[in-house]
């Protein structure tokens, strides 16, 4: 898809949000939500394999790129989705940075802000 990074995680979903939930504790990003998608599926009666999505950022590294470019506040704060599909793999799915830059217009200088995504997605992964 368009925009769209995944890669794959190597421990269950409730594990990888853990370790990522873990990761932006000790790094002092703030934890906006997880959104159990499946569980509020399952409340509703209906069942879908495990899906959360990780809301998650910082004021200080957000902030300049909204006043450089306010639409960029709809994609902002990061999110990584976490999901396991049918055969049982779990990914890690995230907005490109390039995507985000392109699509906002987002200046250079200011990419550094939102392109820790991609390392954060891999430690928790790994």
């Amino acid at each position: 898809m368009t925009g769209l990074i995944s890669i794959p995680s190597k421990h269950s979903v409730d594990d990888t949000v853990t370790r990522l939930t873990e990761i932006l504790a000790a790094k002092g990003v703030k934890l906006f939500a997880v959104i159990d998608h499946s569980g509020e599926a399952a409340s509703a009666g209906l069942q879908m394999p495990p899906t959360k999505v990780v809301i998650f950022g910082s004021p200080k590294a957000g902030t300049p790129l909204m006043l450089a470019a306010p639409s960029v506040a709809i994609d902002l704060p990061l999110k990584l989705l976490i999901a396991q599909d049918a055969n049982g793999a779990v990914t890690i799915t995230w907005n490109s940075p390039a995507y985000l830059r392109e699509r906002h217009g987002l200046p250079e200088e200011l990419m550094a802000n939102i392109a820790v995504i991609e390392a954060l997605a891999r430690k928790a992964g790994e």
